[in-house]
């Protein structure tokens, strides 16, 4: 009688932590589909404002008669295979170009092409900010869970890492030359 008790309560147990193993699992993967929806998200934003930057090269080259090299960092992206984070640094290193060039060249104003590219490029700025920021808190909570006990013995048996912010700061190194300011 005592063994049936015993065994009872051990049946019990272990469905109690499969349960609860069966939960954290699934929050987990609630997490991971949120990431790739916001990537999938930020990858189409970048890929736009790539697409506006390269149809502003032919203006801005027009404008100033093909003297000097436009864009150079756009030009050159198409045959690279960058990721998220890098992709988004040439891009507002170009963005910072598109307006050094909007500035200089007052008849760039003129062109009713290069005022919507400017405008879109305007808006699609906000687009990323707003994504970056669902994107880290999304980050924020999955490293949460990874790193806090219980949900961190679920992280080790599925290999679930820490995952970097989309500024691409490594928070947990010592390398602080990571920090763009």
């Amino acid at each position: 009688m005592l063994v049936i008790v015993y065994s009872l309560i051990a049946f019990i147990l272990i469905c109690i932590i499969l349960i609860w193993y069966i939960c954290t699992y699934n929050y987990f993967q609630t997490f991971i589909i949120r990431m790739n929806e916001s990537e999938a998200f930020i990858d189409t934003t970048l890929r736009k404002r790539f697409d506006l930057l390269n149809k502003s090269v032919g203006i801005i080259k027009a404008n100033t008669k093909g003297k000097e090299k436009v864009l150079e960092s756009i030009v050159d992206l198409k045959s690279q295979k960058l990721s998220n984070f890098e992709l988004d640094r040439i891009l507002y290193n170009a963005m910072n170009e598109f307006h050094r060039y909007k500035e200089e060249i007052p008849t760039l104003t003129d062109s009713e092409a290069f005022l919507k590219i400017d405008l879109a490029l305007f808006e699609s700025e906000s687009e990323i900010v707003s994504a970056r920021k669902y994107y880290n808190d999304i980050i924020t909570d999955y490293n949460r869970l990874v790193l806090r006990f219980p949900s961190n013995i679920v992280a080790k048996i599925c290999n679930y890492k820490v995952k970097p912010y989309f500024d691409g700061k490594d928070m947990t190194d010592n390398d602080d030359k990571d920090f763009k300011l």
